[in-house]
């Protein structure tokens, strides 16, 4: 595994497009990143079974697992170009706020969706 590993549901057109983002800037930084879809190994050996790695976004980091909003701030950490936004989201009103929009609205609404495609399979 990398530095940081990140645990996504490349399932979803949504995340996949997102992480997609996030894997271009980390190999144009040069940075550690390995990247997960919800049937690799690295799924497994965080900790995680597939169910539970399509909930949230995931990134494994210094043998931590960090899930949703602090996820995010991890990985935007290590790319140059995202930096800022783990900086802003890291503030002390932002943060909780970030925190309840992924939570109650953005994280819920993802895995219905990849409820609704999961049972259509």
């Amino acid at each position: 595994m990398a530095e940081i590993d990140v645990i996504f549901n490349n399932t979803c057109p949504i995340c996949a497009r997102e992480v997609g983002h996030y894997r271009r800037a980390a190999e144009d930084a040069g940075a550690p990143i390995g990247f997960h879809g919800l049937d690799d190994a690295a799924v497994a050996a965080c900790g995680l079974d597939r169910d539970a790695a399509a909930r949230r976004f995931h990134v494994w980091r210094d043998g931590e697992l960090l899930s949703g909003v602090d996820a995010f701030v991890a990985l935007w950490r290590e790319l140059p170009r995202w930096r800022w936004l783990a900086r802003v989201v890291s503030l002390p009103l932002v943060r909780p706020l970030a925190g309840v929009a992924y939570d109650r609205v953005a994280a819920p609404l993802l895995y219905a969706m990849h409820r609704r495609r999961e049972a259509r399979r």
